[in-house]
């Protein structure tokens, strides 16, 4: 048997399907016609091996409670061994339907309400949700913006605000949705030996560590034992395989403490069992996933090239943000002078586009729009298109 799903060119109708892309633009208020490269999945076909079983175990019939076994947790080690060159251990494994309910537990779990809560805007708005939606306030470090394009970190207000407001718990973005970078080891152990320093602990969301087309990826718990004893590393196949909507997560904590904090809160909030479908889909996919993840990154970095040689050439006055990692490209208008309003207009109405508005990504990000890239390349031509179009006539 070998792998039949390495056709990343075919359009796939996914309209019809329950799809948030693609069947909720009038529930969001918008047009029925404009084109979604917004959310975070992508519009290709999983590994054909997956696909394969997830078709045998549906025909069992029977879908009761189920775990995971050895065979899993020798998947899971296997990939992060081969990809990241982490020795994760059985015993820092558990388990969540996605990373954005872990950082709500390692919130709960580390913080108490009315507490302070760090993050780097502009970052993946669910950070930013979360904290608030369990009562904690949100402290921003923001990202800076380097004349060469390239968003670093300010470690000087990074350790100020600390102090200032009593942080104890830190949540990275690494590799960074949506400014795309992929963080280095010096500049990732810059950040870590502040946060031993003061003992913040850090929630590192590494869900996009696998799509990585410049640099490599550092595990932040994987530089220094300090780190490892302060982390809670985020992972999932959901991004790499798309499988978002199988629901599971791999998180990792290595300090026995910190670990039990966090699986009372999970089993406070009842969050003990994951579906049989995610566990199939993660195993399978780091098992026998390998020659489709391959192709996979080869197509993204061609559209990738592609987006930026068009905007380059045909969109005057929008620029590219380098995109390091995740498939997600970061566009910036403000040279144009459009209000928050009147970019969202011309995005929508104009171009009939859905992409992510930078505004939601804090107020660092107005200005900026997030496309998705991982889409056939006939797919992101249009839109490009549609786009230039829009700009013309404006």
């Amino acid at each position: 048997m070998s792998e039949k799903n390495l056709d990343f060119d075919t359009v796939i109708d996914r309209k019809n399907t329950r799809s948030i892309k693609f069947d909720s633009a009038i529930k969001h208020g918008l047009p029925e016609d404009v084109l979604p490269l917004w959310v975070a999945d992508m519009d290709f076909r999983t590994s054909s091996y997956i696909e394969e079983a997830l078709a045998k175990r549906a025909l069992v019939g029977i879908y009761g409670y189920s775990d995971i076994d050895e065979a899993y947790f020798d998947a899971v080690k296997g990939w992060m061994k081969k990809y990241h060159n982490w020795d994760v251990k059985k015993g820092w494994l558990l388990k969540t339907p996605g990373v954005v309910c872990a950082i709500a537990m390692a919130i709960k779990a580390y913080t108490n309400k009315g507490d302070n809560v760090m993050l780097q805007l502009p970052v993946y708005y669910p950070f930013s949700e979360v904290i608030k939606d369990n009562g904690r306030n949100v402290i921003s470090s923001d990202l800076v913006l380097k004349d060469d394009g390239k968003y670093v970190m300010d470690y000087e207000d990074i350790e100020e605000k600390i102090v200032k407001y009593n942080i104890k718990l830190f949540l990275l973005c690494n590799p960074h949705n949506p400014v795309g970078r992929v963080w280095s080891a010096e500049e990732l152990e810059k950040l870590g030996d502040i946060c031993v320093k003061h003992q913040v602990y850090v929630v590192s969301d590494e869900i996009h560590s696998d799509l990585i087309f410049k640099g490599h990826h550092t595990v932040f718990a994987n530089i220094k034992k300090e780190f490892e004893d302060i982390s809670i590393t985020c992972t999932s196949p959901s991004k790499t395989f798309n499988l978002a909507s199988l629901m599971l997560s791999n998180i990792f904590i290595p300090n026995r403490i910190l670990r039990k904090a966090f699986a009372d809160e999970l089993k406070a909030s009842s969050i003990n069992q994951v579906s049989i479908f995610g566990i199939i889909a993660c195993e399978t996919a780091y098992t026998k996933g390998h020659e489709w993840y391959e192709a996979l990154l080869s197509y993204i970095k061609k559209n990738i090239e592609f987006a930026k040689d068009y905007v380059n050439k045909n969109l005057k006055g929008v620029k590219v943000i380098e995109l390091e990692g995740t498939y997600l490209l970061w566009l910036d208008f403000r040279d144009l002078n459009f209000s928050v309003g009147e970019l969202e207009n011309l995005i929508i109405n104009e171009a009939k586009l859905w992409l992510d508005s930078g505004k939601m990504f804090g107020k660092p990000g107005e200005g900026f729009q997030r496309i998705n890239l991982a889409c056939p390349r006939k797919t992101l031509t249009e839109a490009l298109t549609r786009l230039k179009k829009a700009l013309d006539n404006y």
